[in-house]
């Protein structure tokens, strides 16, 4: 079992973070001690590196909660979730799709330049 602490140590992730993602109910299994202090085992790091995943790819938190919500309700949400997921990865390829486009724009405009530059290197090479 490992320590809020030790957890932001392992992942990156801040406390505050942590704490409000159990507080919306995002992280479904986190325990706590006889002091009150949360313990997290390895099911509570894969479904943070998971609620991360979901989250730095632009995943709303009431869409995870929804998620969790159905995880809860056990294997009859299965195909739910799984559709969840599939939607999601549409999300996200249109995404990146929508970056190599937008890429495509700025290395050509790079290219341009590169262009110009040497123009202007051999003009005043000559003079």
């Amino acid at each position: 079992m490992l320590t809020i602490r030790e957890v932001t140590e392992l992942t990156g992730i801040a406390a505050p973070t942590l704490r409000y993602y159990e507080k919306e109910g995002l992280l479904p299994h986190v325990k706590r001690n006889e002091n009150g202090k949360r313990l997290y085992d390895e099911e509570d790091l894969s479904w943070i590196h998971f609620v991360t995943a979901l989250r730095a790819t632009g995943m709303p938190i009431a869409q995870i909660q929804k998620y969790v919500y159905l995880y809860k309700e056990g294997d009859s949400t299965i195909s739910e979730r799984k559709l969840m997921m599939l939607n999601h990865k549409k999300e996200i390829e249109r995404s990146i799709r929508d970056l190599y486009f937008n890429l495509d724009k700025i290395n050509y405009k790079l290219a341009l330049y590169d262009v110009l530059e040497s123009q202007i290197e051999r003009t005043s090479i000559k003079i």
